[in-house]
């Protein structure tokens, strides 16, 4: 009889340790899951609603509260009018779960939100992605508003727009970027921070003392020794450079010139510098990549639907042929537009009776991811949103 008992005990604990963890792991990575193509849902219905001319709206699921409730039973029953060695025990277990989730979902508007989706992104993003591999062709064409053709000195001289409503402009600045793509294809093109070495104090003719050595090097500094001169120098790092040559090739004159030119213009633009003398300079360019909000980012892609597509661009003659391995789809980001339901589960939305799809290509994944990532950061900082809304099931 004890044995009895106890096989029953470790039975219903059996139970209760079966349910729990698999039911726990299903439900967060479903939340985690629902969440996610939610952020993507609301992406592309942006994207369609900027597409008719309708103002985009965000919303956010801010917390997800689960309450689980793991139960089990069992029972032993038997009869007393049961004859000698008849077996008179009866088992009985049982486990139930139960779950009730809350959601906190966030209408994100204000001031500070317009702020951020509005404010150009700055040369740090671009490098980010950049060095992560995502293509350059495939980034300027999606993040920047225009290249800002300069002069020698730095002033400009023309600025192409990546607008299909300014059809030459729109073609001069695709080749370029096509330009910029066959050098990152083939290994030449260098995204760097111009870092320069910068005198605070110069040609002193006694040396630094062991105490001036270790201020130095507490504040960043360094001392160097020139014949009999000693010259203290501070480290600076720069703006972002594009070239086709490694720019610590250069004098730190020269790379403080260039940073000059940059740090004269706004952190949303990038400088790019492709030489004659370095591979790829049969196409020199001096220019200032002009990078573009998320709004005008995705009011972009959302024009291009419909209201102006863009259009096939072939490369410039002087890029070469490793061009020709460089993506060059006609859209920056593919997004069809349907009178039925497509047939995959997601990468959809419905809008005003009309299905939106996304283009399945690996560079429409890629811009889309680029889009997404730019979205998590600019919009879904909720931390000082007022009051959520909340759903209890």
């Amino acid at each position: 009889m004890r044995l009895r008992l106890a096989l029953v005990v470790a039975a219903m604990a059996s139970l209760a340790g079966c349910l729990g963890p698999p039911a726990l792991r299903e439900s967060v990575l479903g939340y985690d899951e629902t969440v996610n193509s939610l952020n993507q849902d609301i992406l592309l219905l942006n994207l369609a609603r900027l597409s008719r001319d309708r103002p985009p709206h965000f919303t956010v699921t801010s917390s997800i509260a689960a309450t689980f409730n793991f139960e089990t039973s069992g029972g032993i029953g038997g009869d007393l009018q049961e004859g000698s060695g008849t077996d008179v025990l009866s088992l009985s277990l049982g486990a139930r779960a139960a779950e009730n989730p809350t959601f906190s979902i966030v209408p994100v508007t204000g001031q500070e939100f317009t702020q951020r989706i509005l404010t150009p992104v700055g040369e740090d993003v671009l490098a980010f992605f950049l060095f992560q591999g995502v293509r350059i062709e495939l980034l300027s064409r999606l993040m920047a508003d225009g290249i800002e053709i300069l002069r020698p000195e730095g002033r400009g001289r023309q600025f192409l727009s990546n607008r299909v409503t300014a059809p030459e402009e729109y073609q001069a600045f695709r080749r370029i970027v096509l330009h910029l793509g066959a050098l990152q294809q083939s290994g030449r093109l260098f995204i760097q921070e111009l870092t320069y070495d910068q005198p605070v104090l110069e040609r002193l003719s006694a040396p630094p003392s062991t105490g001036d050595v270790v201020t130095a090097l507490d504040n960043g500094l360094a001392w160097t020794q020139d014949a009999n001169t000693f010259t203290l120098t501070r480290s600076v790092r720069g703006r972002v450079l594009i070239s086709n040559y490694d720019p610590l090739s250069l004098s730190d004159a020269e790379r403080k010139r260039l940073n000059e030119i940059a740090a004269a213009r706004p952190d949303n633009m990038v400088l790019i510098d492709v030489r004659p003398d370095h591979p790829g300079g049969e196409f020199p360019i001096f220019a200032a990549l002009k990078l573009r909000s998320l709004f005008a980012m995705l009011d972009f892609v959302a024009k291009g639907i419909d209201l102006f597509p863009e259009f096939p661009v072939e490369a410039d003659p002087r890029t070469g042929p490793e061009v020709e391995k460089v993506r060059n789809p006609v859209r920056t980001l593919d997004v069809s537009v349907r009178k039925a339901p497509p047939a995959s589960p997601d990468g959809w939305i419905r809008y005003q009776g009309r299905y939106y799809a996304l283009g399945d290509s690996r560079w429409d994944r890629a811009a889309f991811l680029v889009l997404y990532e730019l979205f998590q950061v600019t919009v879904t900082d909720v931390s000082r949103v007022g009051i959520p809304i909340t759903i209890a099931k």
